[in-house]
């Protein structure tokens, strides 16, 4: 897989986070990481992004949206994507990760 497909912003999550960056007047970057913690083991962190990294990967979405990981983050979630859904749970960003062998019922939460 080349870096370009390391990770997928599918259109919903692009409109979202231009939605968001227009709100607060920043640059459409949403960055993804991940952390220790949850209730499966790593939870996914979302939020604009204040710098961008030398080191981290940034792969384009529609209307100028970006995605940008850093590189431990992205050695857990190579290969997913990054979508942005709306249930009768409420909104959120969510992340459709092949390397997740287990998660949770929040959709935060996975395991390895």
């Amino acid at each position: 897989m080349s870096e370009n497909s390391a990770i997928a912003l599918l259109p919903g999550a692009a409109r979202r986070v231009t939605q968001i960056a227009e709100k607060l007047g920043k640059d459409a970057v949403l960055r993804l990481s991940v952390e220790g913690g949850g209730c499966s083991g790593f939870q996914y962190r979302f939020g604009l992004a204040e710098k961008i990294e030398s080191d981290d990967l940034m792969v384009e979405g529609e209307a100028g949206a970006r995605l940008v990981v850093d590189p431990m983050s992205l050695d857990l979630v190579r290969g997913s994507a990054v979508d942005f859904v709306e249930s009768l749970g409420g909104k959120s960003f969510q992340v459709t990760n092949p390397n997740a062998q287990a998660g949770c019922g929040c959709g935060s939460s996975f395991a390895v």
